[in-house]
């Protein structure tokens, strides 16, 4: 028997409708699975929540939504609770702070009520205070030095004061100004053509060129002790290394064109980072770089040039970092997201396992036995599971296979720190302190000559492990800057923010304005 055409159109029609239908729930469905893809592997935090592998088809299988039982008491609601407004005439512990180095300007407000009134009509039993933040436009001062000529009338002898002492010579600019101009531009990464204009405003006329050469000239007074820094950090066992791009220097012949260069942060064994600087990347711009390390083990990403190295330095051992192999995981989410989140739930076991190790504050051989009885495991079976998907026949399109390839081909560098507890699971704390560089380059976007560049390094060197060692970056500046020209040359690493803090941090030189300069 045939359908008639009305029939056949009735039901395709509805066929059509049914499949749309699935289309758009498929659709939304989709658009839910990739949100909770970014809560849970986004690239701001390496944190995961643990899924055990055993069971995570049990776990699917109970998101269905169960019946709930009845309350057996009913409990009455709970009147919502107001929150309590506070006066605004208090200060409470989530309010304002500052500490002593903060003026504060006393202002008495008169009470109307006992304007008429003679003093012997009241008594004044207490007071009630208010703090207020306050700021000025352009907080800057002149500092007008005024020596005497003075004659003695005995010998006709004409005295006077000696000039009072200033860092640069023949130069305007006081220790203080110095300073904070150097920590506007690179802690704060105010350029300085900005801080040219808030000069203006405030009522100083400067020229550029003259805060480029102040800038120029004060780096130039830090470099031994950058230079004595960097060599600390060469007699470290352990060094962690990355690279960071930057535009410096003009192209000859291409007008506006500027050269790719870099910038190599390398960290030590005692929390202090430089910031040198190189034309180009490659072996022939990294070895110089560690010219004088006696070598030990190297921490870097999987960039091969670091790799290239290793290869040919003797007694070299190269780490590689998990957090880099977890990223490559990440970016084949998209064509093969069930084998991607299996390997991130292995790589989230491993940090589990780090942030253990952290909280229980372990080191030396009590940290190498938690990683052999704990980490070791996981890795084990996570280089089995990379075999067993390795056999399979995967595509250009599956980024799982070119994943995988990255971390067979670095299996022995993500594996060296199970044996060496000094030597970190990943780059992070390195990456976290090499994140002025690029915050400043949204900023100041390019250095124009070389010269520049290399400034830059130097002075996010010393501010950068001013951070890591708790120096506050202002007080050490003025200090060293008044310092540096009468300390002994041969003791200059003293000058180093790690032995600076124990050395000079408690009675530090400070500026004629500061209100503790004594």
């Amino acid at each position: 028997m045939r359908l008639s055409s009305t029939s056949l159109a009735s039901e395709n029609a509805q066929l059509k409708e049914e499949n749309q239908r699935l289309r758009d729930a498929n659709s939304a469905l989709q658009q839910s699975l990739d949100w909770f893809k970014r809560q849970i592997f986004g690239e701001k935090s390496e944190k995961r929540h643990e899924i055990d592998l055993v069971h995570q088809a049990d776990l699917l299988a109970d998101l269905a939504p169960q019946p709930t039982a009845p309350p057996l008491f009913n409990k009455p609601s709970q009147p919502a609770r107001r929150r309590k407004i506070r006066s605004a005439e208090t200060v409470t512990d989530t309010g304002l702070r500052f500490d002593a180095s903060i003026p504060v300007r006393e202002i008495e407000l008169p009470c109307p009520e006992i304007k008429d009134l003679d003093p012997t009509q009241y008594e004044r039993i207490g007071e009630k205070v208010t703090y207020r933040l306050a700021q000025l436009p352009s907080s800057y001062e002149v500092l007008k030095y005024v020596r005497p000529v003075i004659k003695l009338k005995d010998t006709c002898k004409i005295v006077t004061a000696a000039t009072a002492p200033q860092v640069l010579e023949r130069s305007f600019a006081d220790v203080s100004f110095l300073a904070g101009m150097l920590l506007d531009k690179f802690l704060y990464h105010l350029p300085l053509y900005r801080q040219h204009q808030r000069l203006a405003q405030g009522g100083v006329t400067v020229s550029r060129f003259t805060l480029t050469q102040l800038t120029r000239r004060t780096i130039d007074l830090l470099a031994p002790i950058y230079d004595a820094q960097f060599q600390h950090i060469l007699r470290s066992r352990v060094l962690a290394m990355d690279e960071t791009p930057i535009k410096a220097g003009r192209v000859q012949g291409h007008k506006g064109k500027l050269k790719q260069s870099y910038f190599w942060p390398i960290y030590g064994e005692d929390d202090e980072i430089v910031f040198p600087f190189t034309l180009a990347k490659g072996f022939d711009s990294l070895q110089p770089l560690l010219e004088g390390w006696q070598p030990g083990t190297l921490l870097s990403d999987g960039a091969s040039v670091y790799s290239q190295y290793a290869r040919r330095i003797d007694a070299l051992t190269h780490a590689c970092c998990w957090a880099h192999t977890r990223r490559e995981f990440e970016r084949a989410e998209g064509s093969n997201p069930q084998q991607s989140r299996d390997a991130l739930i292995w790589i989230g076991e491993l940090y589990r396992h780090e942030r253990v190790i952290r909280e229980r504050a372990l080191d030396g051989d009590a940290k190498l036995e938690y990683r052999v009885a704990n980490s070791l495991p996981v890795v084990t079976a996570f280089w089995q599971w990379c075999e067993d998907l390795s056999q399979q026949a995967w595509t250009s399109v599956d980024k799982i296979g070119g994943a995988l390839q990255y971390v067979r081909t670095r299996r022995a560098g993500l594996e060296v720190f199970l044996s060496d507890p000094e030597v970190a699971i990943d780059t992070n704390h390195l990456e976290r302190s090499l994140r002025p560089i690029p915050m400043g380059r949204r900023s100041w976007l390019f250095c124009w000559t070389e010269l520049g560049a290399k400034h830059v390094g130097i002075i996010q060197s010393l501010l950068v492990t001013c951070r890591l060692h708790g120096v506050h970056p202002y007080t050490y500046l003025v200090d060293v800057l008044q310092r540096v020209d009468q300390h002994p040359a041969l003791q200059v690493d003293e000058l180093t923010p790690r032995l600076w803090k124990e050395k000079f941090a408690h009675n530090p030189l400070r500026s004629v304005i500061d209100p503790l300069h004594k």
